[in-house]
């Protein structure tokens, strides 16, 4: 039986990218969204159409009723869960000096963040630990590293969501869970669109070993590496996608 695969937030852009990836490398993919059904069914058809396999299913994944009602119903269906891609945008993030960023802000984006991690993540451990085996990916970011440029709650949340998975890779190893976080750099894709213009998405590219842009399906390629069981033995680790800037440019207001 192919691998049954959750991948949250997967209705379009990274999301998106990592389900067709992982439909050709054979796992079954749930395509979560929280809205967007019509995104999501695009992205099962483009699975299909290539030869795999998925199914579309929506919850909010910082609601542990709707991550319970998700889980059960992927393991009814499928009977067992092996991999989950802990991917969603539950808030999008607000670039603003902590001067000008209000609290409620501020906290939005940390919970959101943190809730859309820790409900799914918290389901998903049950069967895998049943199952004495299964894989746990999270899409972080560089944001993390950097200080400045308004990154205050965005690094801030990634922090907390890289601290987050190194904990879950040290309390799950021993039931045979790997653990992995993927943490791009800055990528073109529909939530970047109206950041990422002119000289900004200029500066990203020259300063590139790609000579271009991340893109999405760079980031999706790296993913799907992560889920394979030859890398096991790298739980708690991370692996940067951020086409070089990190040695190209590095520094930590870069």
């Amino acid at each position: 039986m192919s691998p049954t695969t959750i991948v949250t937030g997967a209705g379009r852009g990274v999301g998106a990218a990592v389900a067709r990836a992982l439909g050709a490398r054979g796992h079954h993919v749930i395509v979560n969204y929280r809205t967007g059904a019509a995104d999501a069914d695009a992205v099962v058809r483009e699975v299909r159409a290539a030869g795999g396999s998925a199914t579309a299913a929506g919850a909010d994944v910082t609601d542990p009723g709707e991550v319970d009602r998700l889980i059960a119903g992927v393991l009814a269906e499928r009977g067992r869960l092996d991999t989950l891609v802990v991917n969603a945008n539950t808030v999008p993030p607000p670039f603003a000096a902590l001067a000008d960023l209000p609290w409620e802000t501020f906290a939005a984006k940390v919970d959101g963040e943190l809730a859309g991690a820790f409900h799914v993540t918290r389901r998903a451990l049950e069967p895998m630990r049943e199952q004495r085996r299964g894989r746990i990916v999270y899409l972080g970011s560089t944001a993390a590293d950097y200080v400045g440029g308004g990154r205050l709650a965005h690094g801030t949340a990634k922090s907390a969501l890289a601290t987050f998975a190194r904990h879950v890779a040290a309390e799950s190893a021993r039931d045979g869970i790997s653990v992995l976080t993927v943490t791009p750099g800055a990528v073109r894709s529909p939530a970047t669109t109206a950041l990422l213009t002119g000289e900004r998405a200029d500066a990203l590219a020259r300063e590139s070993v790609l000579r271009r842009m991340v893109e999405p399906d760079d980031v999706a390629a790296v993913v799907a590496l992560a889920t394979d069981p030859a890398l096991a033995a790298a739980t708690g680790s991370t692996l940067r996608v951020d086409g070089g800037w990190s040695v190209l440019v590095g520094g930590p207001t870069s």
